[in-house]
């Protein structure tokens, strides 16, 4: 009998409608023969709706009672799941964090999944009852509720996946994975297969179908993620690794942007390696996510630097920043950039890539203002203005 773990975005469990037709789907599967764990987020825009409340107390929540009022919109959607389960005439049953041991570490708000304990999961299985799993929540070493961040439900799917040993699926308000979003391109074509590194590096990038930690998650212990539309019998995506994949393919599989980050200019900062490390290591002790870098030739001794940050650490960064260098240093900040990204695998034996993109910004008047590179991505940071035209024209070049 083969252990499914079914995640549900908030889409698909919005209204009490929605959440009556995901009982339906989930006592489907279990006639069928399958042991069922099922992940849910939060009801619709609830998290949204916590945050504002918060902020209407203060403009500056503390991330620990954050925390414990953001994990309630999921325990929510977990009991009314479960009751709705239970007027189907199936044995069912809602588990907090806590109650099934999922362990976490780091900074409220994005902690990290350490460890699950499994055995209550276990032992319900075998008695027959339908998991209901709060997602997007974790208990740190001090008891504490954290969360871990935008898309972490995610996560909490393949992490219980990898220790009940079972499949992981995935279920939203899109059917499947495309190479670019539908909403901003109306010919994108949808991947029914894409590899692990591909959709990691999509995710983390911008595309919003997946939360990036858990394709890292996914692909460390060989876990196909199936990604569909909640409710529906359209064929959807599979992640899954390059082995069992067709490596005679395009160069360039999809496209992503993100508007969440700002682009830090530091200017005449000595040319001194433990500066510019101690610098990245203080910004790293605060988990900010430092993206694209890039720095110029060093003139009488000194170097400019551009990074990008997500603009909602903008400023811890920049207290960073005010405290490390003097007056003779400047600091620039630029939020108005889209982050451009193309991704392929065929890119690692693909030559010329990087010189038809730029071709095209050139005949299309589109400028960059950084690039960074790697086998199988390459990002420019653009004027936002520009994304939706960058957007066509490198789409329909690339066939994608």
């Amino acid at each position: 009998m083969a252990i499914i773990v079914q995640k549900y975005g908030g889409s698909s469990v919005g209204t009490p409608e929605k959440i009556k037709n995901v009982a339906n789907t989930v006592v489907n599967k279990v006639k069928a023969g399958n042991s069922l764990v099922v992940v849910v987020s939060a009801m619709g825009d609830t998290t949204d709706d916590l945050i504002a409340l918060a902020r209407q107390i203060t403009d500056n929540p503390d991330k620990r009672e954050l925390d414990a009022l953001l994990s309630t919109g999921e325990m929510m959607s977990c009991a009314l799941l479960a009751m709705a389960i239970k007027d189907l005439g199936y044995d069912a049953i809602s588990y907090t964090a806590y109650q099934i041991g999922i362990k976490t570490s780091g900074q409220y708000g994005k902690s990290l999944i350490d460890d699950i304990n499994a055995e209550r999961m276990k032992k319900s299985l075998d008695e027959g009852k339908i998991i209901i799993a709060a997602g997007f929540q974790g208990i740190n070493d001090e008891g504490d509720i954290t969360t871990l961040g935008r898309g972490g439900s995610d996560t909490t799917a393949v992490a219980i996946a990898v220790k009940l040993n079972g499949v992981c699926e995935i279920y939203t308000d899109v059917d499947g994975i495309y190479s670019v979003d539908p909403r901003k391109y109306k010919d994108a074509k949808k991947l029914y297969e894409i590899d692990y590194e591909e959709m990691l590096e999509l995710s983390s990038l911008g595309a919003q179908v997946m939360h990036s930690r858990s394709i890292e998650l996914a692909q460390k212990y060989n876990i196909p993620v199936y990604v569909g539309l909640s409710n529906s019998d359209i064929k959807g995506t599979v992640i899954k690794g390059v082995d069992s994949m067709n490596l005679e393919s395009k160069p360039v599989t999809g496209l992503a942007t993100s508007d969440e980050d700002a682009a830090i200019t530091v200017t005449n900062i000595n040319n001194d390696i433990n500066v510019i490390a101690n610098l990245f290591e203080k910004i790293a002790e605060k988990r900010v996510n430092v993206d694209m870098i890039s720095q110029t030739a060093p003139v009488s001794g000194k170097v400019n630097i551009s990074f990008t940050v997500p603009k909602v650490d903008l400023k811890d960064c920049l207290a960073i920043l005010k405290s490390y260098f003097n007056e003779e240093t400047k600091v620039d900040i630029d939020e108005n950039i889209t982050k451009f990204s193309i991704v392929g695998i065929g890119m690692k034996t693909t030559s010329g890539v990087v010189a038809k993109m730029l071709k095209l910004f050139k005949e299309n008047n589109i400028g960059v203002k950084m690039i960074t590179t790697s086998e199988i991505r390459i990002t420019c940071a653009i004027k936002q203005e520009d994304k939706m035209k960058t957007i066509n024209v490198v789409a329909k070049e690339f066939n994608l």
